[in-house]
């Protein structure tokens, strides 16, 4: 089955995880409404609910692909699996689940901007 996915992170074109969307068709760029807020984890960046813009990327992909991206980002136990709404389409964003570990905001809600 085809599903959508919306990317932020290590997953990025030219990041270090991109290469688990390897056969995914980029759909294009987005921008999330203002109810979110990115941090960074050091490798890896954290989105939970919040008043940011955050700046990603979506993708159609297959259950495969889905499967091996809910094994990276450790659903349920670090990250869960939510859709929104995006221009494309109703897609899946990995949001974390400890907020109380996060304390570095990147508040240019752009991961690939974040140094």
């Amino acid at each position: 089955m085809q599903q959508l996915v919306f990317v932020y992170g290590t997953l990025r074109q030219g990041e270090s995880n991109h290469h688990y969307l390897a056969g995914a068709e980029f759909l294009g760029l987005y921008e999330t409404p203002p109810e979110y807020a990115l941090y960074d984890l050091g490798a890896y960046p954290a989105v939970i609910s919040g008043h940011q813009v955050i700046f990603g990327e979506v993708y159609l992909i297959d259950d495969q692909i889905l499967t091996g991206l809910d094994a990276l980002e450790d659903v349920p136990v670090e990250y869960r699996r939510e859709q929104i709404a995006t221009s494309f389409g109703d897609a899946w964003i990995y949001l974390y689940q400890d907020a109380a570990k996060l304390d570095l905001l990147i508040s240019s809600g752009d991961w690939c901007q974040r140094l």
